[in-house]
């Protein structure tokens, strides 16, 4: 069972601190080992993005982020795990070790 993990941040929230990212470190390396994750990267500001929308011959272009509020995805991981339980405690895990809320949500397909 696939599943996406988005972390939720804040723009006031500090930076992870050391102990933060090691914690991080020791979650991924046990989804590594585990053989649980696909792949996970953190996210820049939503300041720097921008939606491109070129549906039905339409060339508009939006700088900045889709939806704009207090919070935002500032990284994510995408496992591979045997059941949803599982999925729920590396979720649990990532909250604790990025010191955030997170968000799971199941891969379609």
């Amino acid at each position: 069972m696939k599943f996406l993990i988005s972390v939720i941040d804040t723009q006031s929230r500090s930076p992870h601190s050391s102990e933060e990212i090691a914690a991080i470190d020791r979650v991924n390396q046990e989804m590594i080992d585990l053989g649980y994750r696909i792949f996970a990267g953190g996210l820049e500001s939503p300041a720097k993005s921008a939606v491109f929308d070129h549906r039905a011959g339409k060339q508009d272009i939006h700088e900045g982020p889709f939806l704009d509020g207090p919070e935002f995805f500032s990284g994510f991981w995408i496992i591979d795990v045997p059941s949803v339980e599982v999925a729920r405690e590396f979720a649990a895990k990532g909250s604790v070790a990025c010191n955030r809320k997170v968000e799971l949500r199941p891969l379609l397909g």
